[in-house]
């Protein structure tokens, strides 16, 4: 008699799926698993998409990991796809998606970088029909000194510990050099660095490499011509052709008394 109670039981679970859904126990997710997906394209987003190293260099081979969101209540099957443009980068078969958020990681892939720029997709296959999914941003791969990359430009906090000027007190018409101490906060990188007065670029250098850290640079001699009242400094610090306005330790300005930058 109870044998033939589980097995009415049974059936009706196989009749009306809803009526799973409706127990708190989780294993009939697993058992149903197998009868179909329950989910469609639109209760998916791609939350995260990571390149594996970042940066990479042109022929080093890579793999993704995709942090994927499942908005509905159930558990499927599908197979997932990285795509650039029409062509897919790298996929994963038959992966078990759960409710909440799922890590993907994907196979290795010798994909060759060749344009300026890479936005990359993910294409979900459920019950062979592909379909894009939505993104939380784009995954777009930048082309940098140290090689291709997916992270966000982040650049310092920049801070000028010191400006210098040789010779200190400068005479008109002298030519003068200047070396300034930086302080970079953030990540490393590569960038040129200017000197200005107001709008007037007065010297600067080109692809000089910004470590975490301090670091001295000295610019070319120059020969400016001081003619105001006084000249106050700024450092500015381009990188991908994005100027960076440093905070400074304190205020650099020549005064015309020999024209020093001496506090």
């Amino acid at each position: 008699m109870n044998k033939r109670y589980w097995v009415i039981l049974l059936g009706f679970l196989v009749l009306f799926p809803s009526l799973a859904h409706s127990q708190p126990i989780p294993p009939l997710d697993k058992l149903f698993e197998r009868w179909g997906p329950r989910i469609h394209p639109s209760d998916l987003r791609v939350l995260q998409l990571d390149m594996l190293p970042d940066p990479v260099w042109e022929g080093q081979r890579i793999r993704f990991e995709a942090t994927l969101s499942n908005l509905s209540h159930y558990s499927t099957r599908l197979s997932l796809f990285v795509k650039d443009r029409d062509e897919v980068v790298t996929s994963v078969q038959d992966i078990l998606i759960k409710p909440g958020h799922n890590r993907i990681i994907f196979p290795h892939t010798g994909y060759r970088f060749s344009r300026r720029e890479h936005c990359f997709s993910v294409e979900v296959d459920i019950e062979r029909t592909k379909r894009p999914i939505d993104v939380v941003r784009e995954f777009c791969a930048r082309r940098t000194h140290q090689g291709w990359t997916l992270s966000d430009l982040r650049v310092g906090p920049l801070l000028v510990e010191d400006l210098d000027m040789f010779p200190d007190p400068a005479r008109p018409g002298q030519e003068v050099r200047f070396k300034v101490r930086l302080r970079n906060d953030g990540r490393p990188l590569r960038g040129d660095i200017r000197i200005q007065d107001r709008d007037q670029t007065i010297v600067y250098l080109n692809d000089v490499h910004l470590p975490n850290g301090y670091a001295e640079y000295h610019f070319p001699y120059t020969r400016y011509a001081f003619q105001r009242f006084d000249h106050c400094f700024t450092v500015i610090v381009d990188v991908e052709r994005t100027p960076y306005r440093t905070d400074a330790a304190r205020e650099f300005c020549a005064k015309p008394m020999g024209w020093t930058l001496r506090p």
